[in-house]
């Protein structure tokens, strides 16, 4: 084998491997840091990263208790992570701690109504409405805390503790 060969080698194997590495992040998994404080506890203000499965994008097997990364519709290009609260046809408290706790909506065909873990630091589906599927982008399916020592927290159902539901 030539020098020439050898290289050439190398380098369909570098591109085989990049466009491998392309399609994994662009369609199934990607990995992202969070900030800010509307999803306290569940994560960190700064510094915790969420691995998100995009086989769940257009909320195509998306549920009650998930956390999604959807595209903000008031804010173009801007992406946030919110838990889902109302899929279509359910009803929802609008502002469960406002002056009128007892207000629900019906969530249209179509949307979901996501909002943040901690409501006194989270603009959500309180305040830009009901959020269209298809600015779904993934699901979270992990988190990983790099707080202290770094853990993984795997979210398999939000609604239930970790051993299951209680009897």
């Amino acid at each position: 084998m030539t020098v020439a060969q050898h290289v050439l080698g190398v380098l369909r194997n570098t591109i085989k491997f990049g466009l491998c590495a392309h399609l994994f992040h662009q369609h199934l998994y990607e990995v992202r840091f969070t900030t800010g404080p509307s999803m306290l506890p569940t994560l960190h203000v700064a510094g915790d990263m969420a691995v998100l499965s995009k086989l769940h994008a257009r909320g195509r097997g998306i549920k009650v208790g998930d956390l999604a990364s959807f595209r903000i519709p008031t804010f173009p290009g801007v992406s946030a992570i919110k838990r889902v609260i109302g899929m279509p046809g359910d009803f929802v408290l609008v502002e469960p701690t406002g002056p009128r706790p007892d207000r629900m909506i019906q969530v249209p065909e179509g949307h979901c109504w996501v909002v943040g873990d901690n409501l006194g630091s989270s603009r959500d589906s309180r305040f830009y409405g009901p959020v269209p599927l298809a600015l779904i982008k993934a699901k979270v399916v992990s988190v990983i805390h790099m707080h202290g020592l770094p853990h993984t927290q795997r979210i398999l159902d939000p609604l239930y503790p970790p051993d299951g539901p209680s009897p």
